[in-house]
């Protein structure tokens, strides 16, 4: 049966504009980006499959374009059209945080770096620099690879918050194993970093760890 054969209130479409898109599962929401099914399956169906094969919609979403490409129903143009969206989202919320001061925003600012560093199948260590207000000035990546003592620099951070005449910032880094309980090295680093910026009257007001769920605050934690 064809959804538009449905009942109206039963069509991922119109149930996403009488009761808002939280109201709609996994498969209803990627329905509505596919738009159409393929011979025998209709949008819904299909998006139940991908979701199947990927495993989650994160793994769908956080997909390389050669592997998203090898799937029914997908392609160079769906990938572009993602690629697409997820800009688009990443792109709001960084507006979000360049509006409010982040500490009276951390729920921004908790998503934003889960849209920045969630996916990546590597670990990155990143800066967000504040004004004298915290409003945020800039996003930076600054580190690549392990992270630990020996491969991130003070005196880069340094430089980078110099830059951008920067009153604060907000330390972040990734765990891609999704486990975001800091190491002994994460907190060895954090405290290194504070040392360092406080010899040029830079704040560091919290190191949040991106993984799976929510990021971690060490701030929040008493560790800062």
């Amino acid at each position: 049966m064809s959804i538009r054969d449905w009942p109206e209130a039963e069509r991922p479409r119109e149930k996403l504009l009488a009761q808002g898109p939280a109201a709609l599962s996994d498969a209803e929401l990627l329905a509505i980006f596919l738009r159409t099914g393929v011979s025998g399956l209709s949008a819904v169906d299909l998006a139940r499959r991908l979701l199947n094969d990927f495993g989650s919609l994160r793994s769908l979403l956080e997909a390389d374009q050669i592997r998203f490409s090898q799937h029914l129903g997908l392609g160079p143009a769906k990938f572009a059209q993602l690629q697409a969206v997820l800009e688009m989202g990443r792109r709001h919320l960084a507006e979000r945080l360049r509006r409010d001061s982040a500490l009276e925003s951390p729920q921004a600012v908790r998503d934003y770096l889960k849209a920045q560093l969630r996916h990546e199948p590597h670990e990155l260590f990143g800066c967000l620099f504040l004004d004298a207000k915290h409003r945020v000035l800039a996003f930076e990546v600054l580190f690549r690879g392990t992270i630990d003592g020996a491969s991130v620099y003070p005196r880069q951070v340094v430089k980078r918050a110099l830059a951008h005449n920067s009153a604060a910032l907000i330390l972040t880094h990734n765990h891609p194993s999704g486990v975001t309980e800091p190491s002994q090295a994460d907190r060895h680093l954090t405290q290194r970093l504070k040392d360092a910026l406080a010899l040029i009257d830079v704040r560091v007001l919290d190191h949040f760890i991106v993984g799976d769920g929510e990021p971690l605050s060490m701030a929040e934690r008493g560790w800062m």
